[in-house]
């Protein structure tokens, strides 16, 4: 035996390896070949390479191929190896489809042109298409152009999609199915805008209801109806109007060029209500209309379809001050108004609710006219006055001025508490400024007019109070005035100018000496009168210098004044 076959180089193995190949029809692993159908036998195609072994395919390898494949078809296959452990050729019809596949798809996605391919199952976050040889991912936001609940119909039917990643060494392929349908829109869309014309009308169907508006379908492409061009009158919703599926006739409002995106109108296919407001709803007319809308600041009427009104809270009521609009009116009740004015421009009316009542100033001032005199209920006490309810609507005040004649005003006002029932006097009623002022002291006379008293006069007071610069008196027989006579006028000795020597309940007679009535004050002195009787007994029943001493004028003047009364 020869040294070359005891022991072969390295170079003698490859020839011996090549040999080997050549043996067997040129076939090399790991190359793509043809094979020939032989026979299909439980779920397995057995296919022949052109050696004495025969290799067995899965049937679910060859995709939708495999429902027509047939005995003697001549297929393409991945040759893995040329002979297992058990002599079979070990091939692959999904490999070598992927190849193919890999192939093909990379020059498609370098030119951006659109495979087909075939929704073949669902994985989590998205679906499964077979590209020909090739799986890739279609995620699930890339299936439609809006979110499909179900995707059945879809399944197993060849449509294009656009590859939007390709990693050859991971096997990883993302497609979209989503982009080739906004291409083919985009396309439709753009030759169907080219069709339209702003003011146009046309007839088209609500696909869809938004807060802001719906989208109308004007036959391939869609328009915005926005809610404020649904109708003149006031909208909440567009639900209120329309319906989904509903036909509508709308106007082209407006097409953006750059965007294609097409504004569409209702109202404008009817008259303007607006037209001629001025005319139609003059200041100071009286309608009638419903409540639509309330706020925080007022409430909305309606006076026909289109036109509202604003109502603002001040105009609301004539007494009810300060509450919200809701607390007033609710929706949809029907009121009457009064036009305050109208800006035809700006689409305003301003409207009145108490204009349309009585004013019920005017009413009191019509039945309670000013010096008539009234019974009410004290509902309120302040630091300045009394509220009194002259009816059930309005409240009058009394100022703490007017309560009493005699006493101060704080003073004066401690005598009431609310609840009372008292009578007052209606001294001025202000319709413009909503206010009634009344008087509970000019139910009675004021003393200080009423009396008659005069400078000099002899008055009888009682003393009141006793101070230490004098003493408090009240002037008459019904004590209504008062006076104060100070320290230097209690008597004319000054000895006896003390106030102590007087108790709270004395009479003592003194002379008016002042009277002021701008600040209702009397003044009466007990010294003048000593000094004027002094004076008079000294004329009738002598002087001093005459020989008398002044006990015996003085002792005479009062027996006299005895013996008259």
């Amino acid at each position: 035996m020869s040294d070359t076959l005891l022991n072969p180089s390295r170079d003698d193995f490859s020839a011996l390896l090549e040999e080997s190949f050549g043996a067997r029809g040129g076939l090399t692993e790991g190359k793509v070949i043809s094979a020939t159908v032989v026979g299909i036998e439980n779920d397995f195609v057995l296919v022949d390479i052109g050696l004495k072994t025969e290799g067995r395919i899965p049937l679910r390898e060859f995709g939708l191929e495999g429902s027509s494949l047939k005995v003697n078809d001549t297929v393409e296959v991945y040759l893995d190896r040329i002979e297992n452990a058990l002599g079979e050729a070990v091939v692959s019809r999904e490999k070598a489809r992927r190849e193919e596949a890999w192939g093909r798809l990379e020059k498609l996605f370098a030119t951006g042109e659109a495979v087909d391919g075939a929704i073949v199952g669902r994985v989590k976050g998205g679906f499964t298409v077979d590209l020909g040889g090739a799986n890739a991912f279609l995620p699930g936001s890339q299936v439609d152009i809006r979110p499909v609940r179900d995707v059945g119909p879809l399944m197993n039917i060849v449509q294009p999609f656009s590859i939007l990643k390709m990693d050859r060494p991971r096997g990883n392929i993302v497609v979209s199915r989503r982009s080739i349908l906004e291409l083919d829109r985009a396309e439709a869309r753009t030759e169907i805008v080219a069709g339209l014309a702003e003011g146009e009308i046309r007839d088209g169907v609500v696909k869809n209801i938004t807060d802001y508006g719906a989208f109308v379908d004007l036959g391939g492409v869609d328009g915005l109806l926005h809610v404020t061009d649904m109708s003149w009158k006031r909208i909440s919703h567009p639900s209120q109007v329309l319906n989904v599926g509903d036909t509508v006739q709308v106007q082209i409002v407006k097409i953006n060029p750059d965007t294609q995106r097409i504004s569409l109108g209702m109202k404008q296919l009817l008259s303007d209500p607006w037209d001629g407001a001025e005319a139609k709803y003059p200041v100071g007319a009286r309608y009638s209309g419903v409540i639509t809308n309330i706020t925080d600041y007022g409430a909305f009427v309606e006076l026909e379809s289109g036109v509202e009104g604003l109502v603002h809270v001040s105009e609301m009521s004539w007494t009810k001050k300060n509450l919200h609009p809701s607390k007033i009116v609710n929706p949809g009740d029907p009121v009457d108004v009064i036009v305050i004015d109208v800006d035809g421009d700006k689409r305003r009316i301003s409207l009145g609710m108490k204009q349309a009542q009585a004013n019920p100033w005017e009413a009191f001032l019509t039945q309670s006219p000013i010096g008539s005199t009234i019974n009410g209920e004290i509902k309120n006490i302040t630091e300045f006055g009394l509220f009194v309810g002259v009816n059930d609507e309005l409240d009058g005040m009394v100022h703490m001025s007017d309560i009493d004649w005699n006493l101060p005003g704080e003073e004066a006002i401690k005598s009431y508490k609310r609840g009372d029932m008292v009578e007052a006097k209606v001294l001025d009623v202000d319709v413009e400024k909503e206010r009634i002022s009344l008087g509970i002291k000019q139910v009675s006379s004021d003393p200080f007019a009423t009396e008659t008293l005069k400078r000099g006069q002899t008055v009888t007071c009682t003393v009141t109070e006793i101070a230490s610069g004098g003493i408090e008196v009240a002037i008459g027989p019904d004590n209504i005035m008062k006076a104060f006579v100070r320290k230097s006028d209690i008597s004319r000795d000054r000895a006896e100018q003390r106030p102590d020597r007087y108790a709270v309940g004395d009479r003592v007679d003194a002379v008016v000496t002042a009277i002021d009535k701008a600040t209702r004050k009397v003044s009466v002195s007990i010294k003048a009168l000593e000094m004027a009787e002094e004076k008079e007994a000294i004329s009738q029943f002598g002087s001093s210098d005459s020989g008398a001493s002044l006990g015996d004028i003085l002792g005479a003047a009062l027996r006299q004044k005895e013996q008259n009364d």
